[in-house]
């Protein structure tokens, strides 16, 4: 399996309270990350004045609370995919906007936390 493969494997197992702030959020993503055996580093320098929340070898994990919004996020997420050390893209949100499947070549994957509650909020 491949390393986005076993990225996404774990952290759609993810079950978060529906009330969260975001530092929580990044403790149950390494929580799950750990788990599951896949070693990251937190707070990732990928380019000059860019940190993505989590680099797992060369997948890049964004986490977000709510929806965000699609503009700032995609500009956000292609500078990170410009980066030599990022091979591929995971968005884990609350709720997940409408987003491309690729960014600057490389593979955009999505996490919506609202979905693995089992209800569409």
């Amino acid at each position: 399996m491949d390393e986005l493969s076993r990225v996404l494997l774990a952290l759609s197992a993810l079950r978060t309270p529906h009330v969260c702030d975001e530092y929580s959020l990044h403790a149950l993503v390494a929580q799950a990350l750990q788990e599951t055996g896949i070693s990251c580093r937190h707070e990732a320098p990928v380019a000059p004045g860019r940190r993505v929340d989590f680099l797992c070898g060369g997948v890049a994990v964004e986490v977000k609370r709510g929806r965000p919004s699609p503009v700032p996020l995609l500009r956000q997420l292609s500078a990170y995919a410009k980066s030599g050390s990022v091979e591929a893209l995971v968005l884990v949100a609350e709720r997940v906007p409408p987003l491309p499947a690729t960014l600057c070549g490389k593979p955009l994957r999505t996490i919506g936390l609202s979905s693995l509650w089992g209800v569409a909020l």
